[in-house]
């Protein structure tokens, strides 16, 4: 849509030009998270936002975008060593903010990639397989993904069904997975499955061929259809007698427990970037109401306006607060589960809702993807499904609050 006199120029909502911190926490940051900070907010208003409505519509993944995102030096986030950058918690829940601040669909790659995926071969492995895959992860030589969730169990992913048979020296993997994000196109996939003899919970490293093929029996298929997230590939993966050797079961991965040491170290991802996206949308918003004319004047001026504004503003403050809380205590390594629930589930709630009132505001031109508010008020909608619905971190709240489980 060509741009009118009443019609603000697309460069004035991208979303990057206004700043929302409105108590200014980031002056909490250290020169390096500051110098993590420019560079990924760089990356998403000069990389990013040109190219990104057009993939989002598309339903297709740039790919053009990974050796910029290489470039970065952040790939790894919090891990060390095997060329990972071992960014402090704060740095990485910033990288998680600006990158979402820009486009979810990219944030969740590097968060499957980054923090499941390495994450689980950093936590689950021994020296020789961290050796092994970290060092051309952190690269993006090969790109990571993380297969737990299957199609009868999303939130009770405890009760997996994939199964896991020893046959000589190789296991045999039978099963089948859901919304797995990178899966069809990842060279190091981690799949956890149960193990048929003793019926716990193991990971197993999948890989490509050096031709590229995935080995037999795994077979993807790309989900279409999505009204978010449009711009990451998800797949449904039917696992079927898929062959891998006994080196490449993660040697520390015995039980569901560590599984969710995994979760655990990546839970407050999902809240900086629902932060990201209030962002964002609250930032739009506001430049457009100084600019955007209706019955003779800006709408800024008008006081039901100036209102809805300054309650975005606050919830997003609320929001910054929470999850610089949570930064803070993680790295202390003192954040406990439900303390993580309670941030993601108000972050998700509270992003969620000023997404709408931003997509309100602009009114019709709110539907436009080149005014980016729907695009992140949909991402918004996956943010509040993924890594536990609002409902299920309320019952994990709930269940620190009483002492009681209500899950069954």
């Amino acid at each position: 849509m060509t741009p009118t006199s009443h019609e603000p120029p697309v460069a004035a909502v991208t979303g990057l030009e206004t700043d929302a911190d409105f108590v200014g926490l980031d002056e909490q940051l250290d020169e390096r998270e500051l110098a993590v900070r420019d560079a990924v907010r760089r990356f998403g208003r000069d990389q990013v936002l040109p190219i990104i409505d057009e993939h989002w519509e598309a339903a297709s993944f740039p790919w053009e975008l990974l050796p910029g995102l290489a470039e970065l030096g952040i790939i790894g986030t919090v891990i060390r060593g095997h060329g990972c950058p071992g960014l402090s918690r704060k740095a990485a829940g910033v990288v998680g903010r600006e990158l979402a601040r820009a486009d979810g669909s990219i944030n969740t790659f590097l968060g499957v990639h980054s923090g499941l995926s390495m994450g689980s071969i950093d936590l689950l492995g021994d020296d020789d397989q961290k050796q092994r895959w970290l060092p051309p992860m952190a690269r993006l030589a090969k790109t990571g993904a993380f297969v737990l969730t299957e199609p009868d169990h999303g939130s009770d992913s405890v009760s997996l069904e994939t199964s896991a048979r020893r046959d000589g020296d190789h296991w045999v993997l039978d099963g089948h997975k859901r919304w797995i994000g990178n899966g069809d196109t990842a060279d190091v996939v981690v799949v956890f499955a149960r193990n048929a003899q003793d019926g716990e919970v193991n990971a197993f490293v999948v890989e490509k061929d050096e031709d590229g093929a995935h080995p037999a029996g795994y077979r993807p298929e790309v989900i279409t259809g999505k009204i978010g997230k449009r711009a990451i590939r998800q797949s449904d993966i039917v696992l079927d007698g898929v062959r891998v050797p006994d080196s490449a079961r993660l040697r520390r991965c015995a039980s569901f427990d560590d599984v969710n040491r995994v979760l655990a170290a990546t839970r407050g991802g999902a809240a900086w970037e629902a932060v990201g996206h209030a962002m964002a949308c609250y930032e739009i918003a506001a430049d457009y109401a100084r600019r955007r004319e209706q019955f003779g004047r800006p709408i800024g001026g008008f006081q039901l306006v100036q209102s809805r504004l300054a309650n975005m503003l606050a919830e997003l403050t609320a929001m910054q607060l929470l999850v610089y809380r949570m930064a803070d205590l993680a790295e202390r390594g003192e954040l406990s589960v439900a303390q993580a629930s309670l941030v993601k589930m108000t972050a998700a709630q509270r992003a969620t809702w000023i997404c709408r009132e931003a997509r309100d505001l602009l009114g019709g031109n709110g539907l436009l993807l080149s005014h980016h508010v729907a695009r992140h008020m949909t991402d918004m909608e996956v943010v509040a499904t993924y890594e536990g619905t609002d409902s299920v971190q309320a019952l994990i709240v709930g269940r620190d609050i009483t002492g009681m489980s209500a899950f069954t």
